[in-house]
């Protein structure tokens, strides 16, 4: 069943309570994380540290400016009161209440995981499952694509950054947190979802079949223009193959007379940060502040570029847009404040902050954001990057293989190449 605009408009109002963006992350099989640092593929993390130990259970003389009393007596009274109650155990009553002192920072990636949640979060950022091949997030409230990875599932059934899921196998998505959603998105590989999806430029909502697979990403991609003279690098992921591929098609391009390079960024999640400050070294001079890490107290942890330089004068430009987050957001962004490179799409999707995750006593865990990345002229990354040129990609656009943020970024790095 298609659900009318009416639908959509009582859900938006609904949203507005709610927080903005969470993002789950990449729905895929296989490995992701690895070692080290992966910035912003998966519920939302820029950095995702595994301390080993679990969190020890401490008599604390502390003094607390509040009444917890009060606590209690809510436990008692909604223990007697309440209609369910019965149905809930005291276990489940204690989860339920830090849940509830996690939602207090209004913080969408602070978020507290049971036992049963935490082992599927780890299993989720692992990738050890079959997904649709796309990166979701919930945006004032309502479950939304960030973006498709290249020739996934999700791309093929026509799933686009920005729409809206409004129903997974006629389940109504605002009734979902974000564990649940996804749990309902993947399963076996080779069987189907139906999700229901809004877009803007649609009157109603309209179902698309998705079949579940085992979701290979890429690294990158290379095409050329003006008989060799422009290489665009489409770069899907910032993960462990990134660098060397990098540096494998932009040398080739360089020993074969390329004048000029299209850094498209676009619809890419993140990835691991070492590589973002890998690449950022190509086009930066070495020492050059790439983003920094603000903490709740102390200094900035600062990240510098480190790299062989071989484009610092090579004319550049970036293409970006809504499905561009963390890593991609910090070497576009550190290209624009060091060297003036100009950014070209549609804004980027702003996920700026860092999380830990923090294992508890009885496997149960907690994800805290513990900091934000702040680009070198100080914006931070949580508002998003607004683009130099902006230009929109319209339906009929895509549906003709049109792409004028291409073309107009084509056009700009002319003129940066004839100056």
């Amino acid at each position: 069943m298609k659900c009318s605009m009416i639908d959509f408009i009582m859900a938006k109002k609904e949203a507005i309570k709610k927080s903005s963006w969470t993002i789950f992350g990449v729905l895929v099989t296989v490995g992701l994380l690895g070692g080290g640092y992966y910035t912003g593929f998966s519920h939302g993390q820029d950095r995702v540290q595994y301390p080993n130990y679990s969190a020890e259970v401490m008599e604390s003389t502390e003094t607390l400016d509040a009444n917890f009393n009060l606590f209690w007596e809510a436990w008692h009274t909604l223990r007697s009161r309440q209609i369910e109650a019965a149905d809930i155990n005291d276990q489940d009553f204690v989860y339920g209440a830090i849940e509830g002192l996690a939602s207090s920072f209004n913080d969408p990636y602070t978020t507290f995981f049971p036992p049963v949640e935490a082992a599927q979060f780890e299993e989720n950022v692992k990738g050890n499952f079959g997904g649709i091949g796309a990166e979701i997030g919930i945006r004032d409230g309502i479950l939304t694509v960030i973006s498709p990875l290249e020739d996934s599932p999700a791309q093929k059934a026509g799933l686009r950054a920005g729409d809206l899921v409004l129903k997974v196998d006629g389940k109504r998505s605002d009734d979902m947190d974000i564990t649940t959603a996804v749990g309902n998105i993947r399963g076996e590989i080779g069987t189907s979802v139906i999700l229901n999806v809004f877009r803007e430029s649609w009157l109603q909502s309209r179902d698309i079949e998705v079949i579940r697979g085992n979701i290979v990403i890429p690294t990158l991609a290379t095409a050329f223009f003006d008989d060799g003279k422009i290489i665009q690098v489409k770069l899907f992921s910032f993960n462990e193959n990134a660098s060397s591929g990098f540096y494998k098609h932009v040398k080739g391009a360089l020993e074969t007379g390329a004048k000029g390079m299209i850094l498209d960024l676009r619809n890419n999640p993140g990835g691991y940060l070492e590589v973002a400050k890998d690449l950022a070294g190509w086009f930066l001079p070495r020492g050059t502040l790439v983003v920094s890490e603000r903490f709740r107290s102390g200094p900035d942890s600062e990240l510098y570029a480190n790299g062989n330089e071989a484009l610092v004068d090579f004319p550049v430009v970036v293409l970006i847009n809504g499905g561009s987050a963390s890593a991609s957001e910090i070497l576009a962004g550190a290209l624009r404040d060091q060297r003036e490179t100009p950014l070209i799409g549609t804004k980027s999707f702003g996920k700026g902050s860092v999380q830990e995750l923090v294992s508890l006593s009885d496997d149960s865990s907690l994800k805290i954001t513990i900091a934000k990345w702040v680009l070198p002229k100080g914006h931070i990354l949580t508002e998003g990057i607004d683009p130099d040129y902006s230009v929109e990609l319209s339906d009929k656009d895509i549906e003709e293989q049109n792409d004028v943020q291409l073309d107009k970024a084509l056009e700009v790095l002319h003129t940066l190449i004839s100056n």
